[in-house]
């Protein structure tokens, strides 16, 4: 213990440091959104004072060319319907791997591991074509893409938590009546809460900052999220609108840090669960 306290505010400093040296590039981005586009290279580090200072142009710039609003909208849809139909499917599906614990369950089990392992470079151009060939290149047809790839680590997440929970409240809520569904939602989604936001978490981050898996299966005629009007402020012979480019990041960054600083007291609480609870495979 004493050693402990006696190194504690070496590991505070030095992580410290770390969390500025993370901070930084986040904090350039701020910085630069503010800038004339013409300072931007020239003068990087500076801060935006006098005749550099562009006040909320670059903002206005960037949401007029990349029609920012409706692609907001369209993130939002896909993020928010993904995430929800992902925490709906696993959860229950890793309710049914731990109980059941047959054969193929095990299998099942193993399958969504081996999901996390297979890179999403190997399946992108058959998954192009078979997005368009059923129907699946609107944001709604994509929720379900990214239910197929975003399925293990929720599905591994929660078999840990479930593992935890015991058998027996189970058991004594349907002595009293309640049916399977009634029990994983009164009883079973309750106890999982810390895990749920986790999940909840990763992929909010993961789906809301993709930016490949809507390039190749949405109908881009119709409907582009936020990382792909970003990457069309690039031009041709590799001119960029760093002004509107750094703005229109800006906005795209404020709503997951909100999401993040919010929720993310629970990382800690649904990974240690897993931690305890995930010594064996079900």
């Amino acid at each position: 213990m004493n050693q402990r306290i006696k190194h504690g505010p070496f590991w505070t400093g030095l992580f410290s440091v770390i969390s500025l040296a993370w901070l930084f590039p986040l904090a350039l981005v701020l910085i630069n959104s503010f800038k004339k586009k013409v300072y931007i290279s020239a003068d990087t580090f500076s801060l935006p004072t006098g005749k550099e200072f562009a006040g909320l142009f670059n903002y206005k710039d960037g949401i007029e060319k990349t029609n920012f609003i409706a692609s907001f909208g369209w993130s939002l849809v896909i993020t928010v319907g993904a995430v929800l139909l992902i925490l709906l499917c696993t959860s229950m599906c890793a309710w049914w791997i731990v109980r059941v614990n047959n054969v193929a369950s095990k299998i099942i089990y193993v399958l969504f591991l081996l999901n996390m392992i297979v890179p999403f470079q190997m399946v992108m151009f058959p998954l192009s074509k078979m997005a368009d060939m059923l129907g699946l290149n609107t944001p709604w047809g994509v929720c379900l893409v990214y239910l197929g790839f975003g399925a293990g680590l929720p599905v591994f997440i929660f078999t840990g938590t479930i593992k935890s929970i015991p058998q027996e409240i189970e058991e004594s809520a349907m002595i009293d009546g309640a049916g399977a569904v009634r029990t994983f939602f009164t009883i079973v989604v309750p106890m999982m809460r810390s895990s749920i936001i986790t999940v909840a978490i990763l992929q909010t981050m993961w789906i809301w900052n993709d930016y490949l898996l809507p390039y190749l299966t949405l109908d881009l005629q119709r409907f582009k999220t936020i990382p792909i009007v970003i990457q069309y402020l690039r031009g041709g012979y590799g001119s960029i609108d760093m002004g509107a480019l750094m703005a229109c990041l800006v906005l795209a960054i404020i709503p997951i840090v909100i999401f993040f600083a919010l929720c993310q007291k629970y990382i800690i609480q649904g990974l240690s669960l897993i931690h305890i609870s995930e010594p064996t495979r079900p």
